[in-house]
Formats: C-alpha cells, structure tokens, sequence
C-alpha cells in the first residue's frame, strides 16, 4: 500500500497522542499530508509533524477546540490555504471520563458530547466543501467499544460514541452521490498512556480478546488508512471493529 495516498490531504483531530498520533503517522506513510490537530497540548502536535517530516512527509500543526465552530473554520482554512484541499477527514477527537450518572452533573455530560460528537458535527461541516471538491472524499469517525457493550459510570462516553455511529450512518447515505464515504472505526482495548491520575477504563476489566493481547494504536490506524485507500470505495456506513474479538457484533 506503499505512497497509496499520495497528493491527499488529510485533517485527523485529536491527533497528538495514542490512536490520534497512529492515525496521523501511518496516513503520512501512505503519502498523504496531514494536518495534525490538539486541542492544546502544542508540543505533543509538533513532535508528530517532526516524525512526519523526518520520515519525508508534510504535515502542518493546528490548535483548536472541535467544539468551537470558529476554531473548527481556521482549521479548516488552515489546511486549504496549505496543501489546496482536504480529501480526508478523522474525527478521533474525544473525552473518555468515567463518573455514576446520579452523580453526574449536566455540565460533565456536555463536556463530552460537545467535544465527542458535536466535535464530529463541526468538523464535517467545516470540511465537507472540500471533501466534495475531492470526489474521492473519505470520512472516518472513531467509535468506542462500550458504545456497543455498554458501561456503567460511562452514560456520556457512551451516548456520544453511540451517536458517532448514527452520525456515520446517516452522512454516508446523504453523501453517498458527492463520492463521499463514511465509517466507523470501533477500537476496543487498545493499550495506551494514561495520565498517572487516569487509570484504564473500569469496563475494560469487564472485556477479554480472543487473541490474547491488548491492540496497539497502530492496528487502529491500519484500518483507517485501508478505509481511506482506492480500494475500500465500494465500503461505506459500516461500523468496522479493531477490538481483536472482544466484542463480536455489528
């Protein structure tokens, strides 16, 4: 699959750490040239465009709230007025937190959806007249594992993963005749750094793979770059799962 990508620009949010980061290097690899999104932390972003640079890529940085529809626009900008047009687009960025709904504030459920799928929402709109000036246009959104299982103390995390693939669903079908495809990568127990004060997610003891071992990033991120390849444009509105048989659904 070597340079497959080549001439495609590429926004991947969240992109600075763990599958983010996976998602960015490996779609540089494939030729593209990646717009590499944070929401703040500017030296995480930078170190990814280095690694992509150093291995001969272009990637530009760009720090933004996906759920601020004006940084969501500049980022958008940002990436036309640098490499001309946008063919993908991975909506990766998320808050993953974990608290019992009676305890839950209103706030708290919207600090998730606002960044998790209003985030998807501005993204999308920001990027779709590009995605429909590609004419091959690709759009990824990262689902979550217990959005399929469920969860306790993850009633945000869930419904807004949930709604990832109802949103996935329905812009495939509505962008369909643009040539636009859209899925959904589901990860599920996939070993990545936790801050010291945020211990792996409670339902993850609740889960076993079939082979054995955790999921790294990149096997997350090989998925995403087959979906946006030549080869997978008669796949589209499927929620695609890397969760190495620990969930066994659709």
């Amino acid at each position: 699959m070597s340079n497959e990508l080549n001439g495609k620009v590429a926004i991947v949010t969240g992109a600075g750490r763990n599958i983010g980061r996976a998602i960015a290097l490996t779609l540089a690899e494939g030729g593209a040239s990646i717009l590499v999104n944070a929401r703040s932390n500017r030296t995480e972003a930078e170190a990814v465009v280095r690694e992509i640079e150093a291995a001969g890529g272009s990637a530009l940085v760009h720090i933004g709230d996906v759920a601020d529809p004006k940084a969501v626009q500049a980022m958008a900008d940002a990436a036309l007025n640098q490499f001309g047009r946008i063919d993908i687009l991975v909506n990766n960025a998320a808050l993953r937190r974990e608290k019992p709904f009676a305890d839950m504030e209103y706030a708290e459920w919207r600090d998730i959806l606002d960044v998790t799928l209003d985030g998807a929402f501005h993204c999308t709109k920001a990027c779709l007249a590009g995605l429909r000036k590609s004419q091959a246009g690709t759009i990824v959104n990262i689902g979550g594992l217990s959005a399929h299982t469920g969860a306790r103390n993850r009633a945000h995390v869930v419904t807004a993963k949930a709604g990832i693939v109802g949103f996935t669903r329905a812009l495939a079908s509505e962008f369909a005749a643009d040539g636009i495809t859209v899925n959904c990568v589901v990860p599920g127990l996939i070993g990545t750094l936790r801050a010291k004060d945020k211990p792996e997610p409670a339902h993850h003891l609740t889960h076993q793979t079939l082979t054995g071992d955790r999921g790294r990033p990149e096997d997350v991120a090989a998925v995403v770059r087959f979906l946006c390849s030549a080869g997978a444009r008669y796949v589209t509105g499927q929620a695609i799962h890397a969760n190495g048989g620990a969930y066994l659904g659709t």
